[in-house]
């Protein structure tokens, strides 16, 4: 197949529209199932880089969660703990395959994001990956491969429409890449930069300790935001991310948002949040949408009186200001990384609130020592890298 037909653009107005090979070769994925459009395909081909790069990096399966261009989530198959299934609604689900355990943890990131994801993992996807996801709304998934059973299983989904793509798992593109923008080519040669244990080498600030599991949550960081709309910082903890700041124009915004987020993922840890009296009925969507209010500032659009009798058997206590930062307090180990330098130290300060330990960054700002100083004062790690990660 050297191209394919799709229905429009990236806005039903914006016709004609098609995916094909400029040298004429055939394409290196086959649509298996269903009619993926313009954006989905961004998505897949964005999402499959990054968690084939996760897979490289690591050694271990990855999973990605996309939306508009950028991940949501992103993960390798570390085990869950009980806490972690809970959160992601998956503790009822047995013991996890190490790839099913990846996009559960990529998609229970962020889940408000993620609804109606499209989905790229690193493996071939297996039974029990195509379980989980059958019972989530998504608009799709890339993999080099399925188990026949699992992709029986994701052909039930949208009523048999559920789009799934398979790319030929040895496919590289040229080294040089185009794109047009109002009719004008632009030419670079692709981001091919190996993201490796050596690239966090130039630790710059007083403590230097820095464990193989926060190498790992570095380049996980790291080889996410290489695939994130700039600018972007993403918190990362325990082979997952989670808090992604994408697409803001400040460095201080995307840092306050992926903490924003982070401190959502610590705050549905608490017990008191674990133990919110969901009715039986409540789907996960609409049980993600109730705490997503609960452990923020509107948290009365789910507890006044006439509304939390539509959600809970009985009425929650209110989640104190107090008692969340007491709970957010408590947490560290947290891994931080920026695609572009820090220009002031308030990031540091941002980010130290959500428990981050570790940072990963370029450098390179005239206030670098500025931004040191504030490491220092917390003991956190910082490496420089040396090197840029913006992606347009």
């Amino acid at each position: 197949m050297k191209e394919l037909e799709l229905k429009y653009g990236c806005n039903p107005n914006q016709k004609p529209s098609k995916i094909f090979m400029k040298d004429g070769k055939d394409l290196p994925i086959q649509v298996l199932n269903g009619k993926p459009g313009y954006i989905n395909f961004l998505d897949a081909f964005n999402g499959w880089q990054l968690v084939r790069e996760l897979k490289k990096t690591t050694g271990k399966p990855a999973a990605t969660s996309f939306k508009h261009v950028s991940p949501a989530g992103a993960a390798i198959g570390n085990p869950l703990s009980e806490v972690e299934a809970k959160i992601y609604w998956v503790d009822d689900l047995g013991e996890l395959t190490p790839l099913a355990a990846a996009y559960a943890r990529a998609r229970g990131a962020d889940r408000m994001s993620s609804y109606g994801d499209f989905i790229a993992l690193s493996d071939v996807c297996d039974v029990c990956t195509a379980k989980m996801i059958k019972r989530e709304f998504s608009d799709g998934i890339i993999a080099p491969g399925y188990e026949p059973e699992a992709l029986e299983i994701l052909k039930e989904k949208k009523k048999g429409a559920y789009a799934i793509i398979q790319i030929e798992e040895g496919y590289e593109p040229d080294p040089i890449e185009h794109k047009e923008v109002f009719g004008i080519t632009f030419e670079q040669g692709r981001n091919e930069l190996n993201i490796d244990e050596a690239f966090f080498s130039n630790i710059v600030t007083e403590n230097k300790e820095l464990p193989q599991s926060a190498k790992d949550d570095m380049a996980i960081a790291m080889i996410t935001l290489k695939y994130t709309q700039s600018n972007s910082v993403c918190f990362v903890k325990n082979g997952q991310a989670i808090g992604i700041g994408a697409g803001q124009q400040s460095r201080i915004h995307c840092t306050r948002l992926a903490g924003q987020k982070a401190d959502n993922w610590l705050l549905r840890q608490c017990p008191k949040v674990l133990e919110l009296p969901f009715k039986e009925d409540m789907k996960r969507a609409n049980r993600d949408n109730a705490i997503d209010l609960y452990i923020g500032e509107d948290y009365m659009d789910v507890l006044a009186d006439g509304l939390w009798e539509k959600t809970f058997t009985k009425k929650p206590e209110v989640f104190t200001k107090e008692e969340k930062q007491e709970w957010l307090s408590k947490a560290t180990g947290v891994t931080c990384g920026s695609d572009a330098f820090f220009p002031f130290d308030d990031n540091v300060e941002r980010a130290f609130r959500s428990g981050v330990s570790y940072i990963a960054q370029p450098g390179g700002s005239i206030r670098d020592q500025d931004v040191i100083d504030a490491c220092n004062r917390h003991g956190i790690v910082m490496a420089f890298t040396g090197l840029r990660l913006f992606h347009h």
